[in-house]
């Protein structure tokens, strides 16, 4: 009976060892896994899921920028702020402050939060909105959008000039109030 007993102990840690060693592996292979994973996640659908909540964007030329995430899209995100909106596309923000832990893939998007800033400098244009362009060379432009081109906006200053901007060389688009 002895031998048995023997017999069986040795089963039983070789089982033990085996186990561990197929749980180590695993651990491993989740962890590496879950890197590969968040390897796919992007800025905006981070930002997604941040929608609603009070964030902070850093902006070059710009500074820092507070407020209310309230839309999302692939390629931008618009801030409401108590006395003012931005408009931001997203390849233009620095840095982000208070974003949540969580994303949300695209392909859990609306169709309406798939809509690119092409929608959203179409819709400034649509309500004749005053605005300040804030440009990737620090400079500034007091403007109305007034038509959306596939890579460039157009507006016009107060006195009747016009602009073109090129999508690469905008930072953000603030709201003003007339």
């Amino acid at each position: 009976m002895s031998w048995e007993h023997d017999l069986f102990a040795l089963f039983d840690d070789l089982e033990g060892q085996a186990a561990a060693a197929w749980e180590a592996d695993r651990e491993a292979e989740l962890a590496d896994r879950a890197r590969t994973e968040y390897g796919t996640v992007t800025l905006a659908s981070r930002m997604m899921a941040s929608r609603g909540s009070d964030v902070a964007l850093d902006l070059p030329h710009v500074g820092r920028v507070e407020g209310r995430l309230a839309r999302v899209g692939e390629e931008w995100c618009l801030l409401s702020g108590a006395r003012q909106d931005w408009i931001v596309p997203l390849r233009a923000v620095a840095a982000v402050r208070g974003a949540s832990d969580r994303s949300v893939p695209e392909v859990a998007w609306s169709p309406v939060d798939r809509l690119g800033l092409r929608a959203a400098l179409r819709r400034l244009a649509d309500a004749g909105a005053r605005c300040l362009l804030h440009l990737a060379d620090g400079a500034r432009h007091e403007a109305y959008v007034r038509r959306v081109g596939a890579d460039f906006l157009e507006a016009q200053d107060p006195a009747g000039g016009e602009l073109l901007v090129p999508y690469a060389g905008l930072v953000a688009v603030q709201s003003r109030e007339d």
